[in-house]
């Protein structure tokens, strides 16, 4: 995820967008064009665009507490087929999240970030 849940707080948008996941180089090309959105029945408002994008595409605002986002995970190499995208919609609180998503992902999905070595 572009953050983790208890990263979640009271944050800008640039500053989410700067703090966030970096993508690796092979994946830049298929990259999704935000870390995160507000929930709807499209991505809606607001979007936290990657730190490379947030020039362009961002708009700065502040998330706060009562906003319920989609905070988002895509990897897809520039060379490869398909990519993976995890999502997870939480709640912000005055102390972090209430992770909504209560389907768990499958552990093939994730790869060493679930399992250090």
């Amino acid at each position: 995820m572009s953050l983790r849940p208890e990263q979640v707080r009271k944050i800008s948008v640039r500053e989410w967008s700067q703090q966030g996941w970096k993508i690796p180089e092979p994946n830049v090309k298929k990259r999704y064009f935000a870390m995160a959105h507000g929930c709807g029945m499209t991505g809606e408002y607001p979007f936290i665009p990657h730190a490379m994008d947030i020039d362009s595409i961002g708009v700065d605002g502040i998330i706060m507490p009562n906003m319920a986002l989609c905070i988002k995970s895509y990897i897809g190499h520039e060379e490869g087929g398909e990519g993976v995208k995890l999502e997870q919609q939480v709640l912000v609180t005055e102390t972090g999240v209430e992770v909504l998503s209560n389907y768990p992902f499958d552990d093939r999905l994730l790869g060493d970030a679930h399992n250090p070595t």
